[in-house]
């Protein structure tokens, strides 16, 4: 797996690239999660569905946003999970991979 990096900012670097690392699973699943279902104009039904099902809906927007984990390319167990909302309602989610390189840790927002 290659992956350009990201810098402080979360934008794609020039010439920096993370390859076969947990590193570079654990950023696909960050930029996956940061991605909203319906955002990239050249697949609509890619990304997370927070409008779809998560966002102002009753619904276990965990379960989603696992699912979105585990269906990373090189992502093999989630170790650990967890997720706030705060009282302005923001999204936290911080979880521990397990990946075909070993294991790294996720969070967003950061």
């Amino acid at each position: 797996m290659i992956y350009r990096s990201l810098d402080a900012n979360g934008d794609y670097t020039i010439g920096q690239f993370l390859a076969n690392s947990p590193e570079a699973v654990a950023q696909a699943v960050k930029t996956r999660l940061l991605l909203w279902q319906g955002e990239w104009f050249l697949d609509v039904t890619d990304g997370t569905p927070y409008m779809q099902g998560i966002l102002g809906h009753n619904r276990n927007y965990d379960f989603a946003i696992k699912s979105r984990i585990l269906s990373t390319p090189g992502v093999t167990e989630i170790v650990s999970y967890s997720s706030s909302v705060s009282p302005n309602r923001a999204l936290s989610v911080t979880c521990t991979i397990n990946t075909a390189y070993g294991q790294a840790t996720v969070s967003i927002p950061q």
